[in-house]
């Protein structure tokens, strides 16, 4: 039995296509016809061997075969291109200074760091991980080249920041329910039952933040007043891996977005408690200058495609430049309406 030779081109476009919603946007973008677009996916249907596509109404979606494929075509991919970049970087010297939230410590930094070194070995890398405000401080002062970090909206931006994506702020709390002792909790649920909802309790929500500055602070307490929740603070600590713990243990609530959530916490429903809605933050690539030296300007180009691959496949928005494009619900190929694959 011959073994089957995926051909990367071809696996390019299926994974663009996905990751644009739009089969015909990836041809603009690969500089294809549509017609060569529709004639490679047959073409990769035939290679699998099985339907990748199936009807979802008038439209298509991906099948588990197809999920599976697209999966081993990130990798694939991404083995190609630092390959590539290797080769075309491999005089490429330099430092970068690049400057993280706690959030991305675990999720990004081994992955995009390990990534860039193994192509371009003559580069020293210089990391740290520390909170927003400081991190924007230390790019003012030139000691930064490149920072990842939230943005609340409290601070204008600086001249050569880039808004990657718009994430939703979650109510968190432990992955077990059973574990969660907070009076304000387990008072509601023995007066009405779990998961109802009871505004007119009175019960002081335990609140697990960031000590101060801290712009999400401010945003959960406005909201927790507007809507006349009465709140205290249970836990405080500088450091974002003992509020998962406390959290972990059921000292309270936190709030953070999904991205990099610990697998000991998890998203809470806020209509079964009463808590307000919040808002959407921005996650930003800040830059120290216009056109950064080469080795930045490529750990930036790493950094956004790592973003974009823990982004999209939860569905958030995703924001590309260039162009700035968001994610859509629905996934064009000609004619045809091919909802976006979820998970």
């Amino acid at each position: 039995m011959s073994q089957v030779m995926f051909d990367l081109d071809v696996l390019r476009t299926f994974s663009t296509g996905i990751a644009l919603g739009s089969f015909a946007r990836a041809a603009d973008k690969l500089g294809r016809s549509t017609s060569a677009v529709s004639a490679q996916l047959k073409k990769l249907e035939s290679q699998a061997g099985t339907a990748l596509f199936r009807k979802a109404g008038r439209g298509l979606e991906l099948t588990d075969a197809g999920e599976t494929l697209l999966a081993y075509a990130h990798r694939m991919l991404e083995l190609n291109d630092e390959a590539s970049a290797a080769m075309r970087g491999v005089d490429l010297q330099g430092s970068v200074r690049l400057g993280l939230q706690e959030d991305f410590g675990e999720t990004l930094l081994p992955a995009v760091l390990g990534r860039f070194a193994r192509a371009h070995p003559k580069v020293r890398i210089e990391a740290c991980v520390a909170r927003s405000g400081e991190l924007r401080e230390r790019l003012e002062l030139g000691q930064l080249d490149l920072a990842l970090a939230w943005d609340a909206g409290d601070q204008p931006l600086s001249p050569y920041a880039e808004r990657v994506a718009r994430l939703p702020l979650l109510w968190i709390g432990p992955r077990t329910p059973e574990r969660v002792e907070a009076p304000w909790w387990t008072q509601r649920e023995q007066q009405h039952g779990a998961g109802a909802r009871q505004p007119e309790s009175k019960e002081p929500l335990p609140l697990i933040m960031l000590d101060a500055p801290c712009p999400l602070r401010e945003i959960v307490i406005t909201a927790l007043d507007k809507a006349g929740v009465p709140w205290r603070r249970a836990f405080g600590s500088a450091s974002l891996a003992a509020l998962w713990a406390a959290a972990s243990a059921g000292l309270g609530l936190t709030v953070r977005t999904p991205f990099g959530l610990p697998s000991h916490v998890r998203a809470i429903d806020r209509s079964t408690l009463a808590l307000p809605a919040l808002p959407q933050i921005s996650l930003v690539l800040y830059r120290a200058q216009a056109l950064p030296e080469a080795p930045a300007s490529r750990l930036a180009g790493l950094l956004l495609e790592a973003v974009r691959q823990h982004v999209q496949p939860a569905g958030l928005p995703m924001r590309e430049n260039p162009p700035l494009e968001t994610r859509t619900k629905v996934i064009r190929h000609g004619n045809a309406k091919l909802p976006a694959p979820v998970g």
